[in-house]
């Protein structure tokens, strides 16, 4: 499973590992928490390699962290991940699966694609008008955070989306997705007095990664695009 993985990747994931291990020890964290966490960590760095296998431990990671984030009334993150992030597993494994690339370079399973300035466009638009009216929805209910918690989720779906599309801005969204979901815990566990600490552990981990992971599906989209031109040029004419 290590063979391919780079020095970066096995430190960032023994590093987070360990740090959430304590936490589950001294803050006396839940066990739930520290599965959720630790399933989600894989899930993301094997995401950032363009491996078809991340889906595996986020069926498990985002089933734990659906109830978790339901206990905390964080309705918005509950439903994304129950309704949405779950089922979405099963259907990235098929599209994978369908889209593997045809020149290996750096261990990815998948072909990378890039946004143009169009798709650009349209996810800025939607943004902005999604995070408007599902926050009145998530107030309607009486969820808590709703401002950051309904952007948080908006920008997570788009960023599913672009993911199930293999392009490489998907992890743009991540970034923001991660920075405001760990503000999001902070003030959530702060306000509740609540131990589960390795949420925001495994948040920082994603933050962490997702900065990687778009330098990795630039560096794997330009590898891809090369080898391919290449091919092509040493294709025999007619």
């Amino acid at each position: 499973m290590f063979k391919d993985w780079t020095l970066f990747e096995k430190v960032w994931l023994g590093v987070f590992t360990l740090v959430n291990i304590y936490l589950f020890f001294a803050w006396k964290d839940s066990l739930l928490g520290l599965i959720s966490s630790l399933t989600g960590m894989l899930c993301v760095v094997l995401v950032a390699k363009g491996k078809i296998s991340n889906y595996y431990f986020g069926i498990v990671n985002t089933s734990t962290y659906a109830y978790i984030t339901y206990t905390y009334g964080l309705y918005g993150e509950s439903m994304l991940n129950g309704l949405f992030y779950f089922p979405i597993q099963f259907i990235g494994i098929y599209l994978w699966r369908k889209n593997l690339t045809k020149v290996q370079t750096i261990g990815e399973d998948v072909s990378v694609k890039r946004l143009d300035k169009k798709g650009w466009m349209y996810i800025i638009v939607i943004s902005i008008v999604a995070s408007i009216s599902y926050a009145y929805l998530l107030n309607a209910i009486g969820g808590q955070q709703v401002r950051l918690d309904s952007a948080a989720v908006v920008l997570s779906v788009l960023a599913q989306i672009l993911m199930l599309k293999r392009y490489a801005e998907q992890w743009v969204l991540w970034i923001a997705v991660n920075g405001l979901t760990i503000v999001l815990w902070v003030i959530t566990l702060t306000k509740t007095g609540g131990n589960d600490w390795s949420m925001l552990v495994m948040w920082s981990a994603f933050l962490v990664n997702s900065i990687y992971g778009y330098v990795n599906w630039l560096k794997m989209h330009r590898a891809q695009h090369n080898l391919e031109g290449e091919a092509y040029e040493l294709r025999p004419s007619n």
